[in-house]
C-alpha cells in the first residue's frame, strides 16, 4: 500500500541525495518539466524513468513508488566477511531483483 504518492516520495530522494530536479534532469536525461509534473503529481512516472531516478538517487525504485514488493519478498542470508555490511549486500540483493523484475515486465527473458 502505497503511503506516500511516488512525487513526493521522488522529491525527498533528491533531498537525501542533494539534487536538484536540473541537476537530476542532466543525470537521467528527462526534461526537468517532465520531472517537475512527476514531482506535483500531474504526470505518472513510467517504469525506465523510475529506473533512472533510481539509479541517479541510490533509492530503489520500490522506495520511489513506496511499494515494497520485491523488498518484502527478499530474504537475505549471508555471511559477511572482510567487513562487508549486511544493510549494503541486501540493498545491492534488492536493486538486482528490481532489475530483474524490469526486464521480466519488458518481456526480455532470462538465459537459461
Amino acid at each position: 500500500m502505497h503511503t506516500e504518492p511516488t512525487g513526493r516520495l521522488i522529491e525527498r530522494a533528491l533531498e537525501e541525495a542533494g539534487m536538484s530536479q536540473r541537476a537530476l534532469a542532466d543525470v537521467t536525461d528527462i526534461s526537468q518539466s517532465t520531472l517537475s509534473r512527476i514531482i506535483s503529481g500531474d504526470r505518472d512516472a513510467k517504469l525506465p524513468e523510475l529506473v533512472a531516478i533510481s539509479w541517479a538517487t541510490g533509492w530503489t525504485v520500490a522506495r520511489l513508488t513506496g511499494d515494497g514488493t520485491v523488498a518484502e519478498r527478499a530474504l537475505c542470508a549471508a555471511r559477511a566477511t572482510n567487513g562487508s555490511a549486511m544493510e549494503s549486500m541486501r540493498t545491492k540483493l534488492i536493486e538486482f531483483l528490481e532489475l530483474d523484475e524490469h526486464l521480466t515486465d519488458l518481456g526480455i527473458p532470462a538465459e537459461v
